[in-house]
């Protein structure tokens, strides 16, 4: 019986520390490397957080770019698509932004990096709860 509780109790911690940590992905915008953090994990309807880091190949800091985050909902029967743009403000080594979804479901979201007259995009989706 002693078993079984501790057996539970740790699912329980280990269960609870994988949802508190923060919706992570790392994609490749043209030559950038680019990682995105939200700091709700799932995000929810409502603000959410985002640390944005750009990364040229060598590893430096893109410091001097201009970083927009755009999510959208595509239209569904009786709604319209929901659009909306943040531009992302120049923090220590990254960018930050809030994302402010409008309804639970499936957002895709583009994090576009213009930087010497040239914009690259990363693209990826995200399940709002």
């Amino acid at each position: 019986m002693k078993r079984v509780a501790i057996v539970t109790l740790v699912m329980l911690l280990v269960a609870g520390i994988a949802y508190a940590r923060d919706y992570e992905v790392t994609k490749k915008a043209g030559e950038y490397n680019v990682a995105v953090k939200i700091d709700k994990n799932p995000p929810i309807v409502g603000d959410n957080n985002v640390s944005i880091e750009v990364t040229d190949g060598s590893g430096h800091h893109a410091k001097d770019a201009k970083v927009v985050l755009e999510y959208s909902m595509p239209p569904m029967p009786g709604m319209p698509a929901a659009n909306y743009k943040a531009n992302a403000e120049l923090k220590g080594d990254g960018y930050r932004a809030t994302m402010k979804p409008s309804m639970a479901g499936s957002w895709n979201i583009a994090v576009k990096v213009t930087r010497a007259g040239k914009t690259s995009t990363a693209k990826f989706t995200v399940d709002v709860k």
